[in-house]
């Protein structure tokens, strides 16, 4: 049986790198065989110079992910096969803090060593790519501030988050899975209270919106069609990216507009509000809830299959773990996971590029007008050098969103 799982574990783990290295060659090649002249739908609205610079860009974010690729495929093959797991699960076991206690120290070691292990590539992303490019606006020491700041919150949160699993595991029985999905469910919409509030002004300033026309505008839009809100904020993201963007953030009567100091520095009234109706049609069409629901079965279904697996010995001993532990369990499904579901990314992608049509007709049919929405996305797409040709199959993977040409011939089509 231990072979048989080895082999099965070989095949689809070769099977999704291959596909994610394919996919990315793809969109390298692909995109160099456009890269010499702008695209002819864009021909009139985007200038030579920008469209080079969005060739390079996408070139080498390309070139990244392809050293990423190997370089993740190494560290994982090296984290269960290179006797880590096991060395890790001895040293947590010495520290005689009991079965929950040593999960704790066990996923917490785990996770610090796959975080050292991704530095070196992020930091090549943001400090070389995203800088060469003028996006990055991070010095270092506000990077090394984040990176405290997230280590603290995943004390403060996480690590008690993780106790209730790993006690929910241990102390309910063979339902624990349903037990451990509710938790986390609930976890999660606690979190989307208490995100807004409390945890993302630790990493950016928020203030009030200026009174003004802006404000005015959508003041107005949110009247008209009745969508309630707790406060407009603007973000000062212009400190660690000039890449733009706006959201909303929280539920029901907390619900509130968060607009990038980048995307009002960079759009007009009229396009920030055809932006703003999007994501107000996100809302209205329960695009959230969908997701949410959609997630929850992802979940369900993946606490379902663990729980069948958990405590299945030629599982652990595949990958040097000597007997199934409950945080073992956890730290298996973790890292193979992803191999597994990896098949479904296209799946989701479509759903979220389905939100995303249907996101942009509501916003047309808001405003009784195509051109803001348009020339939103052409602002957008020419300010964060977006692709412009991306390859149909590796957009059908990757694209949560449709790509600009797209997007505007289906607006111009409502």
């Amino acid at each position: 049986m231990e072979i048989f799982i080895l082999t099965l574990f070989i095949i689809f783990f070769s099977l999704e790198r291959m596909a994610s290295f394919g996919l990315n060659e793809l969109n390298i090649n692909h995109l160099g065989n456009h890269k010499d002249k702008v695209p002819e739908f864009f021909r009139n609205i985007i200038d030579d110079r920008t469209y080079l610079n969005s060739v390079a860009y996408t070139l080498d974010k390309g070139k990244l992910a392809r050293l990423n690729l190997i370089y993740d495929t190494i560290v994982t093959l090296l984290i269960l096969f290179g006797g880590i797991l096991p060395w890790l699960g001895k040293w947590s076991e010495s520290q005689n803090l009991g079965p929950i206690g040593t999960g704790i120290f066990f996923i917490t070691g785990l996770s610090i060593i796959l975080a050292l292990l991704g530095l070196p590539l992020e930091w090549i992303s943001v400090f070389g790519i995203e800088r060469k490019y003028g996006f990055n606006k991070m010095t270092i020491k506000l990077y090394i501030m984040d990176k405290i700041k997230g280590v603290l919150l995943s004390i403060l949160i996480g690590v008690p988050c993780l106790y209730a699993i790993l006690w929910f595991m241990k102390a309910t029985g063979s339902l624990w899975w349903i037990w451990v999905f509710g938790f986390i469910m609930a976890f999660q919409t606690i979190m989307l209270l208490i995100y807004p509030l409390f945890i993302a002004p630790l990493f950016n300033k928020f203030d009030f919106l200026e009174e003004g026309d802006l404000k005015q505008a959508i003041e107005k839009l949110c009247d008209k069609i009745q969508f309630s809100l707790k406060g407009i904020f603007k973000m000062d993201g212009s400190k660690r990216s000039s890449h733009s963007n706006a959201y909303f953030t929280g539920f029901g009567k907390s619900r509130r507009i968060v607009l990038f100091d980048t995307l009002i520095k960079e759009l007009t009234i009229h396009q920030t509000i055809a932006v703003l109706a999007h994501e107000i049609g996100h809302y209205k069409l329960r695009h959230i809830k969908k997701m949410i629901c959609i997630g929850a079965i992802g979940l369900f279904t993946s606490l379902f299959a663990l729980n069948l697996l958990y405590d299945y010995p030629p599982l652990f001993k595949v990958f040097s773990l000597e007997t199934p532990t409950n945080y073992g369990a956890l730290a298996l499904f973790s890292l193979l996971s992803g191999t597994f579901t990896f098949c479904l990314s296209p799946i989701i992608s479509a759903i979220s590029r389905k939100h995303e049509y249907e996101a942009d007709r509501f916003s047309v049919k808001i405003l009784g007008e195509k051109k803001s929405m348009e020339e939103a996305l052409i602002q957008l797409t020419k300010k964060n050098l977006s692709n412009l040709t991306p390859h149909p199959w590796y957009s059908i993977f990757y694209y949560s969103h449709p790509t600009t040409m797209e997007r505007i011939q289906a607006i111009r089509e409502v």
